[in-house]
């Protein structure tokens, strides 16, 4: 199995129990810190993918860990659980993935606008309430500026890309007048 399917299979599981219990964001927010723990620090990296270094050496390292980010008791399990089957390394994708779950519970999306010149407030907050109508769902947006596109936006939402760019109208413009 992959270890993206892996990932899911965890997540997925982990969503359930947060909705029964209530606790969907709290396990995202102790889940996304505690995989940025793990990657930023190449101490623990080394402990955790080396094999020299003992199962029962480990446990005590992360319940240290566990304790001083103060990691609920059903997140805590599931790390352990991670750790004793050699999947800890698994954790960014298993966090990526309870992400998605949990939005898609709560009904939202994280689109990503991109334009080629800085947007003001109220630019940002229209294209926000325009999504929001269009999908019904509360929109997150995540503002990127790169000028390479010239003028207008992109907008991507999961894998689909709206491309409103200038950039992209000359290329169509440039191919209507090579076709003729």
């Amino acid at each position: 199995m992959s270890t993206n399917a892996i990932a899911k299979r965890y997540a997925k599981a982990l969503v359930q129990i947060g909705s029964e219990t209530g606790t969907v964001d709290q396990f995202n927010v102790e889940l996304s810190r505690f995989s940025t723990l793990l990657s930023e620090s190449r101490e623990l990296e080394a402990v955790f993918g080396n094999p020299a270094y003992g199962i029962e050496s480990k446990k005590e390292i992360l319940k240290e860990l566990v304790t001083r980010t103060q990691t609920s008791g059903i997140v805590s399990n599931l790390l352990m659980l991670l750790l004793e089957r050699g999947r800890i390394t698994v954790l960014p994708l298993i966090a990526e993935s309870y992400g998605a779950f949990a939005d898609e519970l709560s009904g939202v999306i994280r689109p990503t606008l991109t334009s080629g010149l800085p947007l003001d407030a109220a630019q940002v907050e229209e294209i926000r309430a325009a999504l929001a109508q269009s999908t019904g769902k509360k929109v997150e947006l995540k503002v990127e500026v790169d000028p390479a596109l010239i003028g207008g936006v992109v907008t991507k939402i999961g894998g689909k890309v709206f491309d409103g760019s200038v950039r992209t109208q000359l290329a169509r413009i440039q191919d209507i007048l090579q076709k003729g």
